[in-house]
């Protein structure tokens, strides 16, 4: 059975973090795209998506972090990844997504 995707969106000064669970892909990511969009409207300094507890991740899922990542670029904003497991840090080495994205090990390193 697939685990529910879930997202906990919280403000932790001018950061923007969103913590996510279950599987992102083509049934999810528009979920998240719209997190996205809400989280960014009060324009952080920083936007974390926190991978941590994705179990799966498909190209559709990837595809909503790098136009995340492009749409803060040009926003002036920082965008970065928490890792997540290794299914999911070994789609972004493989698709070389890991070259252009912003990845910390540890939310703190992030935000300290």
């Amino acid at each position: 059975m697939q685990n529910p995707f879930h997202i906990d969106a919280e403000r932790s000064g001018d950061a923007a973090v969103l913590r996510l669970r279950g599987e992102l892909d083509v049934a999810s990511a528009s979920r998240l795209e719209q997190a996205l969009a809400d989280v960014t409207q009060d324009a952080p300094r920083i936007v974390v998506v926190d991978l941590g507890g994705v179990e799966f991740m498909d190209s559709t899922g990837l595809r909503v972090v790098l136009s995340a990542n492009e749409r803060a670029q040009e926003a002036a904003q920082e965008f970065a990844l928490v890792e997540g497991p290794p299914q999911v840090q070994r789609l972004l080495e493989l698709t070389r997504a890991r070259e252009r994205l912003r990845i910390a090990s540890d939310l703190r390193e992030l935000l300290g």
